[in-house]
C-alpha cells in the first residue's frame, strides 16, 4: 500500500503572527533504512535524484519526447519500476516522501537498468505547482493513498476539489488521472469530487469505476486482500479541455 501524501495549504498567520501549521495528508513515518536502501540513495540519486528547488523542469532536455507519467505516493517502487522497465519508450517521475521506499526503488533500478524514471523524496502537491510543466502530463497515478477514514479527518484526503483542478492543469488533453484505492467509502469520495471537477471525463461506461487496467501491476498486497475478498476501485478521468 503506498505511503500517505501531502495536501499543503497556504500558510496562513494567525492574530499573533505565529504560523499555522498547513494540513497534511501524510504522517511522515521514515523509519529504518536497510544496508541495500541506503547504497540505493548514495548511488542512485546523483543519477535519478531530483529537487524541488531546482525548479521546473526542462523535459525535453531529461526526457526528449518521450510520453511522460507522474506518480504519487510510489511505496516501495516495484510498480513504479515494473511500469518503467516494460515500457522504454516512455518516461517516469515517482515521488515519495518515505527515503526507505525511495532507496528502494533506486536500487532496484540501477539492479535491473532502468534509466527512463526520475525521482523526488518531497512532497508530491509543491512538485507539480513548482516543477512540472503545464499540460505536460500523459498520466498522473494515485495508487492506494491514506483513505483517513474517520471523518474528522477526511479533509486531509488528496483527492480534493483543488487538488483535481491541479491535476487537470499539468495533464496534456487527453491526458488521464488513474487513481485505485481498496476503500469503498474513499472511492465514493473519489468518484465525488472528479464527477463534479471542471474539464474531466469519466471513462467508466457506467459513470462509476473500471475493472484493473493490465498497464496497473497487482501488487501482494493487493493480491492478498483479493484472496481475502476485499475490494479495489480503480477510477480513470481524462482531461477533456
Amino acid at each position: 500500500m503506498n505511503q500517505e501524501h501531502d495536501k499543503p495549504e497556504a500558510n496562513t498567520h494567525a492574530a499573533d503572527d505565529k504560523p499555522r501549521r498547513s494540513i497534511r495528508s501524510f504522517v511522515l513515518r521514515q523509519g529504518r533504512m536497510t544496508p541495500g536502501q541506503t547504497r540505493g540513495i548514495e548511488e542512485g540519486w546523483p543519477r535519478f535524484g531530483l529537487t524541488v528547488a531546482e525548479g521546473r523542469l526542462d523535459l525535453q532536455a531529461l526526457f526528449g519526447d518521450k510520453p511522460l507519467t507522474f506518480e504519487i505516493g510510489f511505496g516501495m517502487g516495484q510498480s513504479l519500476l515494473t511500469m518503467a522497465k516494460a515500457a522504454p519508450e516512455q518516461a517516469f517521475i515517482g515521488v515519495e516522501v518515505h527515503k526507505p521506499g525511495v532507496g528502494a526503488l533506486l536500487a532496484s533500478a540501477l539492479a535491473e537498468g532502468v534509466d527512463n524514471l526520475r525521482v523526488y523524496n518531497e512532497d508530491a502537491i509543491a512538485v507539480l505547482e513548482h516543477c512540472i510543466p503545464d499540460g505536460s502530463l500523459e498520466r498522473l497515478m494515485l495508487f492506494f493513498p491514506d483513505p483517513w477514514h474517520k471523518s474528522r479527518h477526511h479533509k486531509r484526503r488528496i483527492v480534493q476539489p483543488a487538488f483535481a483542478e491541479l491535476v487537470r492543469r499539468k495533464l496534456k488533453v487527453g491526458g488521464v488521472l488513474h487513481m485505485a484505492t481498496d476503500w469503498q467509502q474513499y472511492a465514493e469520495h473519489m468518484l465525488e469530487v472528479l464527477s463534479a471537477a471542471k474539464g474531466y471525463t469519466n471513462q467508466a461506461a457506467d459513470g462509476a469505476y473500471i475493472e484493473r487496467p493490465a498497464e496497473r501491476p497487482l501488487t501482494k498486497f493487493e493480491a492478498r486482500g483479493e484472496r481475502l475478498g476485499h475490494g479495489v476501485w480503480d477510477l480513470k478521468f481524462t482531461r477533456s479541455e
